[in-house]
């Protein structure tokens, strides 16, 4: 079975998400963090992850960390769930460089803007605007980044979206996005399971 070690509120809630999704037996092992932001919690000796911070997901054997390798791993891995296109498909590319963007330019976006660095930093200012250009232009065209299909590259868009609203300038087209993707079934059930342990997900 695969194992999540999870702390709630955290980038591992997500991981729930894409397992709900996914629907395949899945175990949440509950672990503490320190948390930078609040500067609470303590690193859990017990969470294999090299540096005690989640999500860190256990696959027999492997040991997959990080957001981005893991929703790589997992949608790979569950090619029924369709959340991915398979190798040599032509949208591949595009679904890499959406994974790439989200950890690349995204994130330290999203961060930015939490802190306030963008008003401090004219470079900082230029790529938050450019993150805000690139979502806007790609939902312009469609309700998900890659076209009509949801996918996990929306997943971790979606998911710093919510958690990081206020990073970003007010959007009725990121609203309605963020509202799409947590309206799904998976969003919804994750979000009891954000707290839970032990066995969980489909057959």
């Amino acid at each position: 079975m695969i194992t999540l070690y999870h702390a709630p509120n955290s980038r591992s809630s997500r991981i729930i998400w894409l397992l709900e999704e996914i629907g395949a037996p899945y175990e949440i092992r509950p672990v503490s963090i320190y948390r930078p932001m609040t500067g609470e919690g303590v690193p859990d000796e017990s969470n294999p992850h090299p540096d005690r911070r989640v999500p860190a997901l256990v696959d027999g054997d492997a040991l997959v960390t990080e957001s981005v390798a893991v929703v790589l791993y997992l949608s790979e891995a569950h090619p029924e769930a369709g959340l991915a296109p398979a190798v040599g498909d032509p949208r591949r590319a595009e679904f890499l460089t959406w994974l790439a963007w989200y950890a690349c330019e995204m994130e330290p976006a999203l961060f930015a803007g939490l802190s306030g660095d963008i008003a401090r930093s004219p470079q900082r200012k230029r790529d938050h605007e450019a993150v805000v250009r690139r979502l806007e232009t790609a939902l312009a065209r469609s309700p998900f980044v890659m076209g009509d299909t949801f996918s996990s590259a929306d997943l971790l868009i979606a998911s710093a979206l919510g958690f990081g609203q206020t990073a970003f300038p007010a959007s009725e087209r990121l609203d309605a996005y963020l509202v799409r993707c947590k309206d799904r079934p998976a969003a919804i059930r994750s979000q009891a399971l954000d707290g839970a342990s032990g066995p969980q997900g489909g057959a």
